[in-house]
């Protein structure tokens, strides 16, 4: 069964689009506003999420934004607004498709099934093991050797090393690792990401290597490949 986040605060249409999916067989949880919205698109874990552009409190492009921090979850842009400017913001901030109001919903199904299809392929292609020089992770067993060597990690240094490996070459702020790693509802201050990039390298730089894990002033952290 598919998950489906709804954020949508028109009432009528959002009820109407929840009944049309749950007759699909998908699973659809409904929020009415944005802030209502972002959290549960980032505590939760959905196959696809339906964002109206205009909501109450903060719009659908913040959302799509913030959301984008921190998942990679398929979102879908619903919204009155047509333009082809207000369709490049949506796409922009990380939007996978757009649709405008008013839909048919078998334009919608045909939309979400395309997204449900190539989730599908990624599945069945999904990548097990990362890699970086002499540096290796097994995301199945879970499993991380340097030089052939395993080396034993805590989950949270592991989950942090996991997040540098799949953004290899690419400047992570300490704000989006602290929301990647911990979670965006968490109280740790940002000084929490150093202490923890000390005891990674202590544990994953060999001596001869030069530092897996690079410190971009004033900015965040890089995994040179």
């Amino acid at each position: 069964m598919k998950k489906v986040l709804l954020i949508e605060d028109e009432k009528n249409l959002s009820r109407f689009v929840e009944l049309e999916l749950r007759h699909e067989g998908c699973d659809v949880t409904v929020a009415y506003d944005g802030e209502t919205g972002l959290y549960m698109a980032n505590t939760q874990d959905w196959d696809v999420i339906l964002l109206d552009l205009m909501l109450p409190g903060m719009d659908g492009i913040e959302v799509c934004r913030r959301t984008r921090l921190i998942k990679q979850t398929p979102i879908i842009m619903i919204t009155a607004r047509d333009s082809v400017s207000d369709r490049v913001t949506g796409l922009n901030c990380g939007a996978d498709d757009y649709i405008p109001k008013p839909f048919a919903i078998e334009e919608l199904l045909a939309r979400m099934n395309v997204i449900f299809r190539r989730q599908d392929e990624q599945r069945g292609n999904a990548v097990s093991e990362l890699s970086c020089r002499s540096l290796s992770v097994n995301l199945d067993a879970r499993e991380v050797r340097l030089g052939g060597e395993e080396i034993e990690l805590t989950k949270r240094e592991y989950d942090l090393l996991v997040t540098f490996m799949e953004n290899q070459g690419r400047v992570l702020s300490r704000e989006t690792l602290l929301d990647k790693v911990w979670g965006v509802e968490t109280a740790v201050d940002t000084n929490v990401v150093d202490v923890y990039v000390r005891y990674l390298r202590n544990k994953i730089d060999a001596s001869k290597e030069e530092s897996f894990i690079k410190t971009q002033r004033g900015i965040g952290y890089v995994m040179s490949r």
